[in-house]
């Protein structure tokens, strides 16, 4: 069944894992030898394809992206010279569509994480070289300078602050997915959630604000109805079925539960977001580096490039993301503070 959760890849949005099967599951590594073909294709015709092998989580584009020297000229002399930019993703032992998971191919890494590094790398001039690890190993990987830059929904924290650079790109965002035919939206006023039936899952962070959220309208007189369910099935179940009036969780899985349920009889919609960090700062999405290793900066301008460009704005749309777009992307901008890391 489609998965609805992330586990582990935002300290913002943590949750279960979204189980699709990968064919590189027994080591700690896999190198993405699909994609290094479409790379080199693609370089001849000057786009890069995203959504590519999407199995039905995104929509396949062709987005034209050419190298900029200027920015080309920014990278550090060890990254330049090698002339690749070795892209971690930890997306082992299982994917997290629309994210990072292995295509219909069985064989080529897809999803909106591999996809905005390997635009990226082509505006630097760059060959793409993706390497799925596990969680931790992306960062092992990216601690021993064996990988260049983790795109794999990283939060900025300021506790990961202490050892790497970011460069921003996308709102780390919770989602209320309802029935179609839900009149009811979320407009970031919780009260507006009084007398309403919500699942979550338990032990994670959108469960922390809906328990504050109960806990104030409790006080208010006003009831909010927390439920839980096993497995994703039941949760899909019971929202379709009317047991529940919403589901609240990450938005990326959300919107590949949405693309999902399109074309069955019980279609569902993205009812608003909601800052992953809470009311008081919004969470960010960024590419990762090594602190100090002069890489943030020319893959900020990337992305940058990216966004002016327009080809930004359709990497998002293929992946229906475009709720979490960002004006501009920042080198390390504020992070989740430590008490919430």
């Amino acid at each position: 069944m489609p998965s609805r959760v992330i586990q582990g890849l935002s300290a913002g949005t943590v949750a279960a894992v979204l189980t699709v099967g990968l064919t590189a599951c027994g080591s700690g590594a896999a190198s993405d030898s699909g994609a290094a073909a479409n790379s080199a294709a693609n370089a001849a015709t000057g786009a890069v394809t995203v959504a590519a092998l999407a199995n039905g989580a995104g929509t396949q584009t062709a987005v034209k992206v050419a190298e900029v020297a200027s920015l080309h000229a920014e990278l550090p002399a060890s990254v330049a010279s090698g002339g690749q930019l070795v892209i971690g993703v930890g997306a082992l032992p299982a994917g997290f569509p629309p994210l990072a998971y292995v295509g219909s191919d069985q064989q080529t890494l897809t999803g909106s994480e591999p996809d905005l590094g390997r635009l990226v790398a082509a505006v630097l001039g760059l060959k793409p070289v993706v390497v799925n690890s596990t969680w931790e190993n992306l960062f092992v990987g990216i601690d021993s300078g064996r990988t260049d830059v983790g795109f794999s929904n990283i939060t900025d924290t300021e506790e990961r602050q202490k050892k790497y650079d970011f460069a921003s790109y996308r709102e780390d965002n919770l989602a209320f997915e309802v029935v179609k035919g839900s009149n009811w939206n979320f407009d970031g006023d919780y009260t507006t959630l009084a007398g309403k039936t919500v699942a979550v899952g338990a032990g994670t962070n959108q469960e922390k604000l809906l328990l504050e959220w109960q806990a104030r309208l409790k006080a208010a007189g006003k009831q909010l109805t927390v439920k839980y369910f096993p497995d994703n099935n039941a949760t899909h179940l019971a929202l379709v079925g009317g047991k529940i009036d919403a589901y609240f969780g990450p938005n990326p899985g959300i919107a590949y539960q949405i693309a999902q349920d399109a074309r069955t009889p019980n279609p569902t919609r993205n009812a608003g977001t909601y800052s992953g960090a809470g009311a008081t700062l919004q969470g960010l999405i960024a590419a990762t580096t090594k602190k100090g290793d002069g890489l943030a900066k020319p893959v900020a301008d990337a992305i940058n490039h990216l966004i002016a460009g327009g080809q930004y704005a359709a990497w998002l749309a293929a992946w229906n993301l475009s709720n979490e777009a960002v004006r501009t992307a920042q080198i390390n901008p504020p992070g989740l503070p430590l008490s919430n890391s």
